[in-house]
């Protein structure tokens, strides 16, 4: 996909044993994406997809996160994530 489409693709890493977030702690999913949350959202806004796989116990502060900077942007959460449901960007795949 990155060959075919480089301007559309990312992928990005976040390992909790290897990593620093910003603070000096452990990194987590939720930190990587809030390293980009204004080209996240931005691109969210224009269509995109974002998908979560993994352990349930990731979700609490991926979705902590992503309403804290939704907010931050004068956006209400619920209805942002409400949204990205209907319109079946939103993909959560956990165990």
């Amino acid at each position: 996909v990155k060959s075919e489409y480089p301007e559309q693709f990312r992928l990005d890493y976040a390992l909790s044993r290897e990593q620093e977030n910003k603070s000096g702690g452990k990194m987590y999913i939720q930190d990587k994406v809030e390293e980009y949350a204004d080209e996240v959202f931005d691109k969210l806004s224009n269509g995109a997809h974002i998908y979560f796989c993994g352990l349930k116990g990731m979700m609490p502060g991926i979705q902590s996160m992503f309403k804290g900077v939704a907010e931050k942007k004068g956006l209400v959460y619920d209805e942002w994530l409400k949204g990205l449901k209907k319109s079946k960007q939103w993909h959560v795949e956990v165990y």
